[in-house]
């Protein structure tokens, strides 16, 4: 009953492996079409966690139930081999600044031996794949393949090196791509800071507002708002919204230019009183300018900060002015280069480790969050300092470290979203492209089918507005950018692309390790090896992954795979991630995504719907789950549970996991039981000699099936979970196989009754059997074996997934037949809950010792009337009546006859054959005993 499955599962396990079932499996299905689930690989560090299991079960789930319906069900799994979390490790482990070729070389090794075991774990879950043959992102080819696909992005037009803001780790040393920031709550230092009018602007600042320049009484300055005080050194220019309203307020000893639906708040913020002046638009103040507030602290910081006009400025806060340090923040920098700033203009004083550099005034050699109270007691000592206080916000995090990011301005590599192809320098691209990567990427979205639904329009909002991607990294363990940059011109090197071949050529013979020893005297002729710099930057680790519709499904795993695949399959978080990746690779390669259709599930939460946490100790781990209760109720967690939302598991919700495998164990038992003695191409029952109830059973576990098989269609789970709960206990449990014990346990074991019955519930179990096999893998291979006969065993390999779906005879009349016995069963709740109620009472012990009087009329006598003598074992009573009448009504009474000792009927006949004094006359007929063998009715 218990199964046993902790201690059994992995011999079966290990009896997959050994026999090859993976294999063995596609080998049935060689011809047949393929269906391609590609894995979006999980990164090879760290023993798997719960989200792992529900994430490789879910797909397992679905290409074995694709297989059934006679796909060729291809599934190569995968890791990502490359990236920071394993170079942070070989840190940890072996000190920072070791040469390169030997992080590398210990990363590989790390991440192999990660690589085994999170195999062994996911092999544990019963999940079937090409195990022996996984793709892994460190193999020499596929790193080489990636450089290629680098190169074919390059001839297309949408790589180009350029200096913009991007998100930055102190901790990683590196740009970070955005599905690797988090967002947390943080207390940032908040600060209104005054920007004096600079000298000789007075006069278009009155004009602005109206005014002759004679009625400036006092000194004009703006006020900015900002949480982020460490950026104001490189304060470059202001922002203001051409379409927002602001005033010219005048307090005691300043007049100060604020939005004016905030001038109250701001005055009250600073402690002071004030009035408006006068009125203007942003517009009309654009070009403006005012002087940096720490001017008259050093010489540096004596500078111009211009008005320049943005639509992205908000009022609903602040002041409704905006400081603009392009070189760390995405709207400043796109702000100031619009209005003419060259990147060489552009001020960075922030360096890679967080820290100022050495030659900034006043806060040189600081880092940036210790700078802040020095930077504000540098403005209080200014005089323009006019508020400081704190606000707790949310901001982003490095997802890795959990440690505050910046926008920083750096060079790095880009893909380009937007706007023509081309290289800006003309010398790469070699193929025009019609529309832009945004377009096509929205385009290919379109043309994918989603599971939920709302996926389409979570990726479609993603692309529609995300930045140019930053591919480079600045970290040593990753496929490399092969570039080689002119050490004058910055230029790209013409032979870029026979370069990134070359490059390609050696990783494919010794991986990155080989490209970090080749110099660019190796590469280049003598003359021009001198006058270009290689580029030591690393792909993004996204990259490596969202490429792999070419490196593996074309490339290393081209025979086994097909493009593009037929689904993928990750969390919801992948739509920043994955999913998105590979949809600008493919959209940026081939014009399109390389996936048809896209599957998101739910995150683990524990039983209250709190997110799983260490410092909580609400984890699960699937390892000590599978120790104790088996892998099968993990499967069977997964497959119960609505992926599209979050998915709850606490010991109270596998407990009642628990209590569901066991009813479906417990009829399977029964059924397999009961066909044992069954040869069904020997002993069947043809469908129209099977008595009605039989018939009615083939077609509602028909229907059933149809049902389920929808669901599988559907790629959902939760749904045939609940309807084989209610198939095993409601529609056979509760019905169909409590009222056939008797005719299974009483009839002559050859009997046609009896025979009868064993053809129907020999469907029922082959049909079950593979209906429950994708999710309960091990408990459906076990009950196979035993079900199967020996010829249909060897011819299926030993196991039921080379098998398909059951073909189940079809009744003629199905529909007619089932609407009848369904209400049939309507009727019978009534009538067992009037023996319930005498029962209660005292007046009958079980259902067979009451003896029942019915009445109906209309359709409800006419169904229970075609029974006939069947009407009391349908009833499960030991003598049931029918008589016509206006409303159905039950009477029930207590038998007055002897209790057979064999089928426990109560009847007159008990005591007929002297030789069997327990026994009633049915039973000695059955037994052969006297008289001949009971008789029951096709109908």
């Amino acid at each position: 009953m218990r199964g046993d499955l902790a201690k059994r599962e992995p011999a079966w396990v290990d009896e997959w492996q050994e026999k090859n079932l993976y294999e063995a499996i596609r080998a049935s299905r060689a011809g047949k079409p393929k269906f391609i689930l590609h894995d979006g690989p999980p990164y090879a560090n760290g023993e798997i966690h719960i989200g792992h299991a529900v994430n490789k079960i879910l797909k397992d789930m679905i290409v074995k139930s694709k297989t059934l319906a006679g796909f060729d069900g291809v599934y190569v799994p995968g890791w990502d081999c490359h990236g920071m979390p394993i170079e942070i490790q070989i840190e940890k482990q072996f000190g920072k600044h070791l040469p390169r070729e030997e992080v590398q070389a210990k990363a590989r090794a790390y991440a192999t031996e990660q690589v085994a075991k999170q195999m062994k774990d996911f092999k544990r879950l019963g999940v079937l794949g090409d195990w022996g043959h996984p793709y892994r992102t460190m193999e020499f080819r596929t790193e080489a393949d990636e450089i290629r696909t680098l190169g074919r992005m390059v001839e297309r037009g949408f790589v180009y090196r350029g200096l913009k803001p991007v998100n930055w780790c102190f901790d990683c040393g590196s740009a970070l791509a955005e599905a690797e920031v988090e967002y947390q709550d943080k207390v940032s230092p908040v600060v209104d800071v005054a920007f004096p009018l600079s000298a000789g602007e007075e006069e278009k600042l009155a004009a602005a507002f109206g005014l002759p320049v004679s009625a400036l009484a006092k000194p004009v300055a703006t006020v900015i708002w900002t949480t982020t005080p460490w950026t104001l050194p490189a304060n470059q220019a202001l922002n203001m919204h051409p379409e927002l309203a602001y005033a010219l307020v005048a307090t005691a000893d300043r007049w100060f230019v604020l939005a004016k639906d905030l001038v109250e708040s701001a005055l009250k913020r600073f402690g002071l009183d004030g009035q408006v002046v006068a009125e203007t638009v942003g517009e009309k103040l654009g070009g403006l300018k005012f002087r940096h507030p720490l001017a008259a602290a050093d010489a540096f910081y004596d500078r111009a900060s211009p008005v320049y006009l943005a639509t992205y400025v908000e009022s609903g806060a602040g002041t409704g002015i905006v400081h603009s340090a392009p070189a760390y923040g995405v709207d400043d920098f796109n702000s100031c280069k619009a209005h003419g700033l060259t990147n060489d203009e552009i001020l960075g004083p922030v360096q890679g480790d967080g820290h100022y550099a050495a030659s900034l005034p006043l806060f040189g050699g600081l880092k940036i969050w210790d700078a802040n109270p020095k930077v504000i007691d540098a403005l209080r000592e200014a005089g323009n300092l006019l508020h400081a206080g704190k606000n707790e916000h949310s901001y982003m995090h490095c997802w890795r470290h959990k440690t505050p990011l910046i926008y920083r301005a750096t060079s790095q590599w880009f893909v380009r979203m937007d706007g023509p192809t081309a290289d800006t320098k003309g010398v790469m691209q070699t193929e025009t492209v019609g529309e832009t990567l945004r377009q096509s990427a929205l385009k290919a979205i379109e043309a994918t089918d989603f599971f939920p639904q709302w996926g389409k329009a979570r990726l479609h909002a993603m692309i529609a507005n995300r930045p140019d991607w930053c591919i480079s990294r600045q970290r040593n363990w990753g496929v490399p950018l092969p570039f080689f940059l002119h050490k004058e011109t910055g230029e790209l090197h013409p032979r870029t692309l026979e370069i990134l071949e070359i490059a390609a050529q050696k990783v494919e013979a010794g991986g990155i390790e080989a490209w970090s020893r080749t110099t660019a005297a190796d590469v280049l002729p003598a003359d021009e090896a001198a006058q270009y710099d290689k580029v030591t930057d690393i792909l993004d680790v996204w990259f490596d992954s969202g490429s792999t519709h070419r490196t593996v499904m074309r490339g290393s795993h081209a025979d086994d795979l097909a493009y593009p695949a037929d689904l993928y399959l990750e969390g919801s978080d992948q739509h920043r991630g994955w999913f998105h990746s590979s949809l600008l690779t493919g959209a940026a390669v081939d014009g399109r995504a390389p996936y048809k259709a896209l599957l998101t599930h739910g995150f683990t939460v524990d039983g209250q719907g709190r997110k799983m946490s260490k410092s909580l100790g609400n984890t699960v781990k699937p390892q000590e789950v599978t120790e104790k209760l088996g892998a099968e109720i993990i499967r069977l967690w997964v497959a119960a549970t609505d992926y599209s939302g979050e998915l709850s598991i606490g010991d109270e919700i596998l407990k009642r996991v628990v209590e569901a495998y066991r009813r479906v164990r417990n009829t399977l038992r029964f059924l397999l039981a009961n066909t044992s003695d069954f040869d069904i191409d020997t002993q069947a029952v043809p469908v129209e000699q099977m008595l009605e109830i039989d018939r009615y059973a083939l077609a509602f576990t028909a229907r059933f099936q149809a049902e389920v098989l929808a669901s599988f269609d559907r790629f959902e789970f939760h749904p045939v979970v609940a309807k084989l709960q209610t198939f095993c206990s409601e529609d056979l449990g509760a019905f169909y196989l409590d009222i056939l014990k008797d005719r299974l346990y009483t009839t002559a074991p050859g009997s046609h009754a009896r025979r009868s019955a064993q053809t129907a519930i020999w469907h029922i179990t082959a049909s079950l059997l593979r209906l429950m096999s994708p999710f309960l893998s091990f408990t459906a291979e076990e009950a196979f074996k035993l079900f199967a006969k020996p010829a249909e065993l060897e011819a299926a390999k030993g196991t039921i997934f080379t098998t398909g779906w059951h073909a189940i005879p079809a009744v003629g009349g199905d529909e007619a037949l089932v609407a009848k016995w369904e209400r049939i069963r309507a009727l019978r709740a009534e009538v067992l809950k009037a023996i319930e109620a005498a029962r209660s009472e005292g007046k009958v012990g079980s259902s067979l010792q009451a003896e029942i009087d019915l009445t109906a009329g209309g359709e409800d006598h006419a169904a229970l009337a075609s029974l006939g003598d069947e009407l009391r074992f349908v009833m499960i009573t030991s003598r049931a009546s029918l008589a016509e009448g206006a409303e159905f009504g039950v009477t029930v009474a207590p038998s007055g006859k002897a209790k057979c000792e064999r089928c426990w009927h109560y009847r007159e006949d008990v005591g007929s054959v002297a030789e069997h004094p327990g026994l009633c006359g049915r039973c000695a007929g059955n037994l052969g005993l006297a008289g001949v063998a009971e008789a029951r009715a096709v109908a």
